[in-house]
């Protein structure tokens, strides 16, 4: 599958929407409450992700095709600070049918780049331990760090945060699969 990354524009917005409800609709069910996914709405996420684009606060990239937009991942400074770690990434979602082709890699590798040419040097994501994701940051690096319990749609959910020490590793690690 052949795509590009690049920076995201605020007229990416409601591609980065439809993304992030559709991969939290996909990837949560028996995970996070039906009712919490049930209410998330694309116009919501529109609206957050204009913002964000907007203020140019932290990176957000895009992955796409010639079809379109597939993928997205924001990442910046840390926001709540753990020892040893000074940015986090926020958000990594693909849409399914683009998953296990390179997409998330090579957007996770240009994220880790991004950082590094801005001072950073480790970072962090936190997970829901029972999402699959896990495994593919643990598959590129990150380890252990800690855990928390949240919130979602009146369930306590337990989450870890995986972390890589060094993004200079992240940011080089070969992008073949």
């Amino acid at each position: 599958m052949s795509f590009r990354i690049r920076p995201a524009t605020p007229a990416d917005a409601p591609s980065i929407a439809h993304i992030h409800v559709a991969s939290w609709k996909s990837t949560y069910p028996g995970i996070v409450p039906e009712a919490a996914l049930a209410a998330l709405n694309e116009e919501d996420r529109r609206q957050l992700w204009q913002q964000q684009l907007e203020a140019r606060n932290f990176p957000i990239f895009v992955a796409e095709s010639n079809s379109g937009i597939f993928g997205f991942l924001a990442g910046g400074p840390i926001r709540t600070p753990i020892e040893q770690y000074d940015a986090e990434l926020y958000a990594l979602y693909l849409l399914q049918t683009h998953q296990r082709h390179g997409a998330g890699r090579a957007l996770l590798q240009q994220l880790a780049r991004t950082l590094r040419s801005q001072g950073y040097r480790s970072m962090l994501v936190w997970v829901l331990e029972a999402n699959p994701a896990a495994g593919f940051y643990e598959h590129l690096g990150a380890i252990a760090v800690t855990r928390q319990t949240i919130e979602i749609g009146g369930a306590s959910l337990p989450e870890i945060a995986l972390g890589w020490p060094y993004l200079a590793i992240l940011a080089e690690t070969p992008t073949s699969k």
